[in-house]
Parts: C-alpha cells; sequence; structure tokens
C-alpha cells in the first residue's frame, strides 16, 4: 500500500500545486446550485442592463441542469424535484428572452410548478423577489415594523440580536417592504397563471408573525413611540446601515443575495438604477463569475481565502515545506487578507482589535471563526521565522479567543448571537437563519487548532468549557450535528478531532461512541456518503453511494482516534486509494456544505483534493512513518 498511498498523494499534491494562483491563491469555484444563475439573470434584465452573452451563458447552464420531468434540484437525490428552484429557473428563462413560453421543456416546467401547488407554495425569499419584480402583490400589512432597528441594545430583542447573515437580509427587505417597491420592464414576463389563488398569499408566510410583532410594536410604542420622524429615522438608519458595510468592490457584505436586495432597496430609496453605487454592485457582482463545465456560473461569493488556507495547510500536513515558492507565496497572500476594520462583531466584544479572516478575497469586515482558524493553521510554520508574523498571529489568536460564547462553544461570526426569544419567531430553521449560536463543527475545529498549535490543553478553563459543550451536544446515536458541512460525517469529524487534540483520551466514552457510529455507516465499498437530506430531517440519512470528500473526513476521524489500524481503516484507505476518478460521477459534484438547510446547498471543488491529500497525510504520519520509527 505504501508506494500505491505515494503516488496517490504525489497526484493529489500535483493537482493543488498546479492550479495555484500567481498571487498565491487558490480559486477553485464554489459552486452554489442554479439559484444565483438565476437571479443574476432576472436582476439584469430588471435593471435593463444588456449583458446579452452574460445572460445567454448563464440561461443555457440552467437549461442544461433540468431534469426529465421539467423540474429542477438542490441536490442529486431530492426527490421529484425542488418547487422553489423550478420557479426561480422558469421565470430567468423566460425573461432572459432566450426561451418562451411554448418550448417543451418550459410547458414541462410550467406542469410541475402547478401541479405542485405553484407559487403560493415557494419559499418565503422567492416570493419577495417575486414581488419585488411586479410578479407577486405584496401582502398589505406588513407585520415587521422597520421602527425595529431603532431599538436599544438593552432591549430584550434588538438588530445586533440577530445573525450578521440575518441582518444583512433583513435589512434591505424592510426598505423594500415599506415602499411595496415593485419593478417592471417591457420583457417582464406574466407568471400569473403560476398563482393557484386570485391574490397573492402570504397568510402561511405571515399569520403566526402577527401576535409577535404586535407585542414587538407595542414595546417599541411604549420606548420611543411611534411618530412620522421616528419612521423615516429608522429609513434613513436602514440605509446608512448598508452603506457602511458595502466592500471595496461594491458588493454588500460580499454575499450576493443580500447585494441583490441592497439594489432593490436603494431603488426604494430613490437612487436610480444607473446610480454609481449600484453600478459598483453590479460590477462586484460579476466578478464572482466563474467557469464550471465550460459554463458561466455566478457563485454566491468567492471562497479565496477559504480554499488558500485550506489547501496551504493540507500541502504543509503532506509534507510540503514552509520555504518552498508554493507555501511562502500562500502565505503572503494570507497575511495580506487579516482584517484591520472592526465589523458587526465588535459589538458583542468591544475590548479586543481586529484579527481575523473571512472567507472571501474582497471581505474586509466580516471575519468569521473557521476562516480565523484555518488561516492561522497555514501560517503556524511561517510564525516561528518571520517576526512580523507573530504579530498577525497573536492579533488572530487573541481575537479567536475573545469569540468564545459564554456557553463554551464558538459560532460562525461573533459572539452570543443566540437569543432565546428569536427561537420563538415563526421561521422554518429560525435557529440557524437568525442566530449564531455554538455549534459542533466550530467548536470541534477551533478547540483542535488552540490545542494542536497553541498548547492550550485540558487545564485550561476556555478549553474545559469548550470540550464540555461537545460532550453536552453530542447526540444519541455517537455523532455531531455540523452545522455548515453535510451534515452528521462532518460535524463528528469535527468534534473528535478537536476532543483528542485537547488531551481527551480516545478511549474516553463519547470517543468511542462516535468511532462506533462511524464504523456503524461506513458502506460495503469502504466509503462513507451523507444525504443533503440530514440537515432537513435533523438525523443522519445516507448517501447511496460514497463521496471522497465525505470519506476522508470518517476515515481522518478514525485515524485520530484509533491507536492501531483497524479493518475500517483499511477499507476506508482502500476507498479513496482506489476511486481517485469519478470525473463523470455525480457524486464528485454532490454538495458537501449547507448555509439554509432544504433552500441553499454549496459544493466545494477544492474539496475532492485537499481533503482526501490531508486523511492520506495523517494516515501515512501516523501508521506508516511511526511503523517504520
Amino acid at each position: 500500500m505504501d508506494k500505491q498511498l505515494e503516488a496517490a498523494m504525489n497526484k493529489l499534491l500535483d493537482e493543488l500545486k498546479g492550479t495555484q494562483n500567481q498571487d498565491g491563491s487558490w480559486t477553485y469555484p464554489f459552486e452554489t446550485g442554479i439559484t444565483t444563475d438565476s437571479y443574476m439573470i432576472i436582476l439584469l434584465r430588471t435593471l435593463e442592463i444588456n449583458d446579452s452573452n452574460l445572460i445567454k451563458s448563464l440561461a443555457e447552464r440552467i437549461a442544461n441542469k433540468q431534469q426529465a420531468n421539467g423540474a429542477w434540484k438542490l441536490f442529486y437525490d431530492e426527490g421529484p424535484g425542488n418547487l422553489t428552484a423550478t420557479v426561480e429557473a422558469y421565470y430567468a428563462l423566460l425573461y432572459s428572452g432566450y426561451y418562451t413560453i411554448d418550448d417543451k421543456h418550459i410547458q414541462k416546467a410550467r406542469h410541475f410548478i402547478i401541479s405542485n401547488g405553484g407559487l403560493n407554495n415557494i419559499q418565503l425569499f422567492a416570493k419577495i423577489m417575486l414581488a419585488l419584480t411586479g410578479q407577486y402583490s405584496w401582502p398589505r400589512h406588513i407585520p415587521i415594523p422597520i421602527e425595529g432597528i431603532l431599538l436599544p441594545a438593552y432591549f430584550p430583542i434588538n438588530l445586533f440580536d440577530f445573525s450578521v447573515y440575518a441582518r444583512a437580509h433583513f435589512i434591505p427587505i424592510l426598505l423594500v417592504a415599506d415602499k411595496k417597491l415593485q419593478l417592471t420592464t417591457s420583457a417582464s414576463p406574466n407568471l400569473s397563471d403560476l398563482t393557484m389563488q386570485r391574490k397573492a398569499n402570504w397568510e402561511e408566510d405571515l399569520r403566526e408573525w402577527q401576535t409577535f410583532f404586535s407585542i414587538l410594536k407595542g414595546g417599541i410604542k411604549k420606548l420611543i413611540g411611534l411618530p412620522h420622524e421616528l419612521h423615516e429615522l429608522a429609513l434613513n438608519r436602514a440605509e446608512t446601515y448598508i452603506l457602511q458595510r458595502v466592500e471595496p468592490d461594491g458588493t454588500f457584505n460580499t454575499y450576493f443575495s443580500s447585494t441583490f436586495l441592497m439594489i432593490f432597496a436603494l431603488i426604494a430609496r430613490g437612487y436610480r438604477k444607473d446610480h454609481p453605487v449600484i453600478k459598483r454592485a453590479i460590477k462586484g457582482l460579476r466578478s464572482f463569475i466563474t467557469t464550471v463545465d465550460n459554463q458561466l456560473h455566478m457563485q454566491f461569493t468567492t471562497a479565496t481565502v477559504w480554499n488558500t488556507s485550506l489547501i496551504s495547510y493540507s500541502l504543509q500536513e503532506a509534507g510540503v515545506s514552509s520555504r518552498s515558492k508554493t507555501i511562502q507565496e500562500a502565505t503572503n497572500y494570507i497575511r495580506a487578507k487579516q482584517q484591520q476594520f472592526y465589523g458587526d462583531w465588535a459589538i458583542h466584544t468591544p475590548y479586543i482589535l481586529p484579527g481575523g479572516w473571512g472567507f472571501s478575497n474582497v471581505n474586509t469586515i466580516v471575519p468569521d471563526h473557521d476562516d480565523t482558524t484555518a488561516a492561522l493553521r497555514a501560517l503556524r510554520t511561517s510564525v516561528l521565522t518571520k517576526n512580523t508574523d507573530r504579530f498577525i498571529w497573536d492579533r488572530g489568536v487573541e481575537w479567536i479567543l475573545a469569540m468564545q460564547n459564554d456557553d463554551g462553544g464558538w459560532g460562525a461570526f461573533e459572539k452570543d448571537v443566540d437569543s432565546l426569544l428569536l427561537t420563538w419567531l415563526p421561521i422554518k430553521g429560525a435557529e440557524l437563519l437568525l442566530l449564531d449560536p455554538s455549534t459542533a463543527d466550530l467548536t470541534g475545529r477551533t478547540l483542535e487548532f488552540l490545542a494542536t498549535f497553541t498548547k492550550l490543553n485540558q487545564s485550561h478553563p476556555l478549553v474545559k468549557r469548550a470540550v464540555h459543550w461537545l460532550i453536552k451536544n453530542q447526540e444519541q446515536n455517537g455523532s455531531w450535528y455540523g452545522r455548515w458541512g453535510i451534515c452528521y460525517i462532518y460535524g463528528t469529524w469535527a468534534a473528535v478531532t478537536g476532543l483528542v487534540a485537547a488531551g481527551i483520551n480516545p478511549g474516553n466514552a463519547s470517543i468511542r461512541r462516535a468511532v462506533n457510529w462511524l464504523y456503524r455507516i461506513q458502506h460495503e465499498d469502504g466509503g462513507w456518503g451523507e444525504s443533503c437530506k440530514s440537515d432537513q430531517e435533523k438525523t443522519y440519512i445516507p448517501l447511496k453511494e460514497s463521496t471522497r470528500t465525505q470519506t476522508a473526513w470518517a476515515l481522518d476521524t478514525l485515524i485520530t482516534a484509533e491507536v492501531k489500524k483497524t479493518n475500517g481503516i483499511k477499507r476506508g484507505m482502500d476507498f479513496l486509494l482506489s476511486n481517485q476518478e469519478k470525473q463523470n460521477n455525480w457524486t464528485t459534484n454532490y454538495p458537501k456544505g449547507q448555509a439554509l438547510p432544504g433552500s441553499f446547498y454549496m459544493h466545494y471543488h477544492s474539496y475532492e483534493y485537499l481533503f482526501p491529500l490531508l486523511a492520506l497525510a495523517h494516515y501515512k504520519k501516523k501508521f506508516v512513518e511511526d511503523d517504520k520509527s
């Protein structure tokens, strides 16, 4: 196996080294289905920007993803299709001007939409998009008072109790809803035949909000009143909030969806379609365009910092010298991306210097915990040789330490954004959408970094609290739920590697339960695979085939937790070594990350290479090199 192992590792090393950019970064595509492609077409057509080449290419990609029954899916095993994604694709293809209602595949899509309840059954965000573009009427009364953003920090619910992701979408939605903005053009399709009732139905979306927001509105009246002047102040405050968070590239918080909403919100505030801020936003969105399978794809954002940090780390774990040109150039790139400005995170953590990293190459004010520890992992060898890196390292470590939640875990972006009051909101998945609570994947990965690279151990109160949080939040079957990956395999990998790094004995009951669970779900071919359905059902659901990325996560967990090679490890290694080529297999493109359960999934093209390399490198270090020594 040793020769096969070396050959496999060398192949992965050659792939990763060969795709590095001149600036030291890696820009593997961050693929997010066809939703962003659809919305980009709708946005350009609504703004009457006639970029025919881009629109045509995006439309072709959307059409190529259609299923035989006329629907579009979010992932391979989703079922017959996803209604919301199908409506978005149908609308975009018609609005593109390159497809007509009489086309057979458009008719198939229409039939699928109508047979599944039409526009009334799609998700709320899509209804808002349709309302903005004149395809769905706004509700008569908006139950969410925009004056709520004026509530002070001491109020039980205030703006900064929401996650940064929720704020970036919530605020522009409040602006467009207040205006009931609708923008149509002479090229707008007519989707009225897809509404199964005479009037657009918001009742299911808004009925349960009424009680909650009537209480909130009553609180606002008692605290600050609701005169007209306060309404205008709230509108101005919302606009200012957005403009202050526009990145240098013109996007709002670097997300496609928040930038999409920002453009409509600014128009609702009186900005022209060709206003410089809007033109810069469109230019910024264009910079997210990448190529997948020889077709253009509109990325949700770029994953450049994330990819570069993870790849640099995996290369170093595989034996690539920190003095090599590859690592030095990656190090220079990562160093330059450490954030220098205070973002919203400082509201909850005011006494710490900026020191984190963000996900995207254009992100300057929204650092996150996972990217920060990934960047620090990649920099850890340069710290020993460069004094300048020591300051960068110290700022990063101090920042991540300060972001530990009071419950002992880590969330994604900020500290203690986990108000129980907001979990009562009538939104499916409110905890994950509106809040930023501690999660097993973020807590485990942060713990692993701190224990491995800063030498903190179980004696430190911070580590004790993190270990306690992880053990307390283990599932009954021995797994952990991973918020940002798919799902239980990912969370279990992060939790176990973090606990073992922190000094928890591999014989510990929690570790053994996790290890036994992984053995139980191992496939006959030696690999592992988990369905995106797991995040919706909140229980492990197997994928019918193994994937290389999920196998690498499971295998790396077992390598960490086992003292000796086991049959399960050998079988997992055999799978990785014999399944290097799956270019035409659907498992290669299966999403490995989730953003919004049941709505939005992510396929990181780099994962097919870096995580198998990491698992192989750790196997070699523990079971090959140790045996030789």
